[in-house]
């Protein structure tokens, strides 16, 4: 990764110009989230999707299938040394690399679980509502059982 990116290692990405990376979906996807509007929004996303439950991890919202295996971690308030609110999801082989490459303002690998391909997302600049409910999605069909994931296309039009 290149060192301008920040240290990767800490989840700790450069702080650039906020309109760097691809453009947002839409202006009713996509724009600055209050602190309790991500909350509200995450929360919403994750818990929509089948047999989520949601509970406090290290003083922030995080995200379990059936009370067990975690795929979404939401810190309004950053994480240690990296103050910035972000979210952690958990991703498919070689997809952290990919977000990284294309948008290292918004992408990151976070610390702890960067190491089994978890994405970080910067939620304080323009956010595309859109993509992270697709990110939220994609982590729970990493995480979840094949039963689950069933039930989940079934909802689809």
């Amino acid at each position: 990764m290149d060192a301008s990116v920040g240290d990767a290692s800490v989840g700790q990405p450069s702080v650039g110009d906020a309109s760097v990376g691809q453009p947002s979906v839409g202006d009713a996807s996509a724009g600055d989230a209050s602190v309790g509007d991500a909350e509200e929004r995450v929360r919403g996303i994750c818990l929509g999707l089948p047999e989520v439950e949601e509970r406090d991890s290290h003083g922030s919202p995080a995200y379990f299938v059936r009370g067990k295996r975690g795929f979404v971690h939401l810190m309004v308030d950053g994480h240690h040394d990296a103050g910035f609110p972000q979210m952690w999801c958990a991703a498919g082989p070689g997809v952290q690399q990919e977000l990284i490459a294309a948008d290292p303002e918004r992408f990151f690998r976070p610390p702890y679980v960067g190491h089994r391909g978890w994405i970080g997302v910067r939620t304080d600049r323009r956010v595309d509502w859109t993509e992270v409910a697709e990110l939220c999605e994609d982590a729970y069909r990493v995480t979840a059982p094949t039963r689950l994931i069933r039930i989940l296309d079934s909802r689809a039009p």
